[in-house]
């Protein structure tokens, strides 16, 4: 009998379900020392069908216990994307006078007296820390008698005004309301006329404070928008995001906005989002995403389950040469699952390559330092066999850094998926750190100490576990080159 481990692509350190078919994540919250991560889920089927809340429950964000299923398709339709909250002071009532869990979703049906979808927020509650919900009986909370695209609600308690905020997406924009209760909703503004991308309908938005460089009086406010897929575009989903200010009423954007700029540089990270509730004495902004795109997501060559969660990473704000700069970090969690294999210091590219001949590894992360030039260029190969291979690297006289799967195993399934995907980094550099995440099917680097991130999915044969790294410059030096394995807990 094949084991969950042993499956074909099913990586080792990234949340899957056991079987069927996952994308968004949705209702992530932290409540009771536990870290609740709610996902869009076809339990019958491992391409996208009716849709559920499926339900893991972790107290490390690293080791993922999946749960019953959480919200079932109803009389209002299935269950479509979006957040939980704790209602610390039981403004809904839910909880005579405690506190509990609501998840605020969009119910998802047809209208057949006016024969189209419509799309309409919902809620239910828990009264055991998230083990069973039940649904309100006053849904649907929230309609709109024309928007169509109307979904994917992300709720937050905005002390200012005390009151709940949601921002909600709403075809090439996002709308924002206001509620005193979660049950009554009024409508406060709307974002995304003119501004961003548009390459795509806007999904699962997420608004949000942030301090500069921890520094509680330059706080700003970023808000995520993520863009479906589009037959004109071959960077299908994607991520975007801006920062500004947002008053209570209105998110207004900053200058640094008008350039589009993308949660992540690779093609598999999408309908990124943060969690709730992350207590004061941790402060952490800690975000994961959906590790795939709707260019083909129904394709992916896997068998009994389709679909996995990117790493969950901490999001900051720092000020670097380019300006005041969004940062995504690996949570530091995931250094508990780790064992070193290979630690170099002050090193040579020769004694690398002699370190890496042997070594076949499937699940592990490479961290590289090194000072650079305008003629610095470092390939890093992994995932590698004789036919097949993933490269990594960075070119410094374009300030690139890049993930090259044009040869990177099975690629059949769809045109647009081969390709070598790049992003700027610092041209200023004096030094490049790169820190790469193989897990079976997936590669994310993070470059820069966190400016850039790129996440792609792989699906290397087995046999492809070799390494290996290569430059132009024979006698390149390396101020450290790092390896650890990745273990089953």
């Amino acid at each position: 009998m094949i084991t969950q481990s042993q499956e074909k692509y099913r990586p080792l350190y990234h949340f899957t379900p056991q079987q069927g078919w996952i994308n968004d994540p949705n209702g992530l919250v932290y409540f009771n020392d536990e870290y609740h991560l709610f996902f869009q889920y076809h339990p019958d089927g491992t391409v996208w069908g009716p849709m559920h809340w499926g339900h893991a429950i972790s107290s490390d964000l690293v080791n993922w216990q999946e749960q019953p299923i959480a919200l079932a398709p109803d009389e209002h339709g299935t269950i479509f994307s979006g957040s939980a909250v704790v209602d610390w002071h039981d403004t809904t009532g839910f909880f005579n006078g405690q506190s509990g869990l609501v998840a605020i979703f969009t119910h998802h049906d047809h209208n057949y007296k006016l024969d189209h979808i419509q799309q309409r927020q919902s809620l239910a509650y828990s009264h055991d820390a998230g083990r069973t919900w039940i649904k309100y009986e006053g849904n649907p909370v929230l309609e709109h008698d024309e928007l169509i695209d109307f979904r994917d609600p992300k709720v937050f308690w905005h002390q200012e005004t005390a009151r709940w905020i949601m921002i909600l997406a709403c075809g090439q924009t996002v709308h924002l309301y206001g509620s005193p209760n979660l049950k009554e909703w009024t409508f406060l503004s709307e974002f995304g006329d003119g501004i961003g991308s548009h390459a795509g309908v806007w999904e699962c938005p997420d608004l949000f404070p942030l301090m500069v460089d921890g520094d509680a009086a330059t706080t700003k406010w970023v808000m995520l928008v993520s863009i479906g897929s589009s037959d004109d575009f071959i960077e299908g989903s994607r991520t975007q995001y801006f920062m500004g200010e947002f008053d209570g009423v209105t998110f207004t954007p900053d200058d640094s906005s008008q350039e589009i700029r993308w949660l992540d540089y690779g093609r598999d990270h999408y309908a990124g989002v943060c969690w709730s509730d992350i207590p004061v004495e941790d402060g952490r902004r800690i975000c994961i995403g959906w590790m795939s795109n709707w260019k083909y997501a129904n394709l992916t060559p896997t068998e009994q389950w389709r679909g996995a969660m990117s790493i969950p990473r901490e999001i900051t704000l720092e000020q670097r040469a380019q300006g005041i700069t969004l940062i995504q970090r690996p949570v530091q969690e995931i250094n508990t699952m780790r064992s070193p294999i290979v630690t170099l210091e002050n090193t040579t590219l020769a004694e690398v390559q002699a370190k890496l001949a042997s070594l076949q590894m499937d699940s592990y992360e490479i961290q590289i330092t090194a000072d650079i030039t305008s003629t610095f260029a470092l390939q890093l190969r992994a995932s590698s066999s004789q036919d097949q291979v993933t490269v990594v690297g960075y070119e410094g006289d374009a300030s690139e850094v890049y993930i090259d799967r044009s040869h990177s195993g099975d690629h059949t399934f769809h045109q647009d998926f081969a390709g070598k995907h790049t992003a700027k980094v610092d041209h200023n550099l004096s030094t490049i750190e790169l820190q790469i995440y193989v897990d079976r099917s997936s590669i994310e680097v993070f470059a820069n100490d966190g400016q850039v991130a790129m996440t792609d999915l792989i699906f290397p044969d087995h046999d492809a576990q070799g390494l290996g790294i290569q430059s132009p410059d024979q006698h390149l030096p390396l101020s450290s080159f790092h390896i650890y394995q990745f273990m089953s807990s």
